[in-house]
């Protein structure tokens, strides 16, 4: 079952506040596929998701680590595939360490490891749309993650201090 939202943030602080409210909603075993332009707001995003968690750190992008890890109301462990060139690449650091029931896994630049990724997860696209706003698609692959965006669009149109603007 496929479910699609796109959602349309005007600043930093709002796509981290979609972030949070995404986190809020997960239950252990997400994983969230990341995938846009460099400077479209994944990292914000991932940013207010760990917040969603109960995260106290403020996460980083990874791109130099490739994998961080961050203990919360379940681990968030948030991997960048964006140094890496090469699918064995991806195999090599053990990805498949990263998806359980206990934590939400977040990966930026996703479509690098097409083919080695879970089948089953939300899709993330960002789209920089110019001066801070953002359009931001989820699109679900198996019915666990159209529960999530059904979720997440309740909770949108129940939302009343940001203006919300989706589809």
């Amino acid at each position: 079952m496929m479910s699609k939202l796109t959602v349309y943030t005007g600043s930093p602080q709002e796509t981290r506040n979609l972030g949070r409210l995404l986190g809020s909603l997960a239950s252990g075993g997400e994983v969230y596929l990341l995938t846009g332009n460099l400077g479209t707001g994944k990292t914000h995003l991932v940013q207010g998701i760990g917040f969603g968690l109960d995260v106290r750190e403020y996460a980083c992008s990874p791109s130099f680590m490739i994998a961080r890890e961050y203990p919360g109301r379940l681990m968030l462990y948030h991997l960048d595939l964006y140094r890496l060139d090469r699918i064995e690449e991806i195999v090599d650091i053990g990805v498949e360490q990263y998806f359980n029931n206990n934590s939400v896994c977040v990966i930026e630049w996703a479509e690098k490891g097409s083919g080695v990724l879970p089948a089953e997860h939300l899709s993330i696209e960002l789209e920089d749309l110019g001066d801070d706003n953002r359009r931001i698609t989820f699109v679900s692959h198996n019915e666990h993650y159209a529960n999530v965006v059904q979720k997440l669009r309740e909770a949108l149109s129940l939302e009343s201090e940001v203006a919300w603007n989706f589809q």
